[in-house]
């Protein structure tokens, strides 16, 4: 079973094109003009085990919002794509992971119903020229497309760097998680028999 999908988005404010392969090597190509947000991406990728490609251009003389957000979306109805009806599926991942000073857990259930519990302070407005409310605005708009309840939890941190990178690697490894398939598991991971 290939469990992989890809889009393409083009909007006046941003060109995408995303590939994802749920069953991966922890490979990555990206081209996106957002430095850090690619930065980003390749650790989830790497820490997932997942295969990525993304070729991502926008307003970035605006902000890199656009861009951002729009990746997110991209890669939340890719992912749901790619893991269809779930059967046989764990559903749910979590991950405590430590970035030097910096502790974030994530939680995730590919329940079919999207929430984001957010519950993180970022110290800087900016990492770079990037700015820092955009990473909940990538979580949220990829949990809403990919209909997944998604936790996001800092214990603590003061480096803003580490608090994100940390987030995203726990984002990586939790959905590793809950996308590996359990040969236990029949049909759906579910009493109610489906998961919509």
């Amino acid at each position: 079973m290939v469990r992989s999908g890809s889009m393409t988005r083009k909007t006046r404010e941003t060109d995408i094109e995303l590939a994802f392969d749920v069953d991966g090597k922890g490979e990555a190509d990206l081209d996106v003009q957002v430095p850090f947000l690619s930065h980003m991406l390749e650790l989830f990728t790497k820490h997932g085990l997942f295969n990525l490609s993304v070729t991502g251009k926008g307003d970035v003389e605006v902000d890199d919002h656009h861009l951002t957000e729009d990746i997110g979306i991209c890669l939340g109805q890719v992912l749901r794509e790619a893991i269809g009806d779930k059967k046989g599926m764990k559903r749910y991942g979590s991950m405590i992971l430590p970035m030097d000073e910096a502790l974030v857990t994530v939680a995730i259930d590919l329940s079919d119903r999207p929430h984001l519990e957010w519950h993180a302070d970022i110290p800087s407005q900016k990492i770079g020229t990037f700015d820092t409310e955009n990473v909940h605005e990538f979580f949220w708009k990829l949990a809403l497309e990919a209909r997944m309840n998604l936790h996001i939890v800092v214990h603590h941190g003061h480096n803003s760097h580490h608090i994100v990178e940390a987030m995203f690697k726990a984002f990586g490894r939790a959905l590793d998680e809950a996308t590996q398939l359990d040969p236990r598991v029949e049909g759906v991971p579910s009493t109610k028999g489906s998961l919509s």
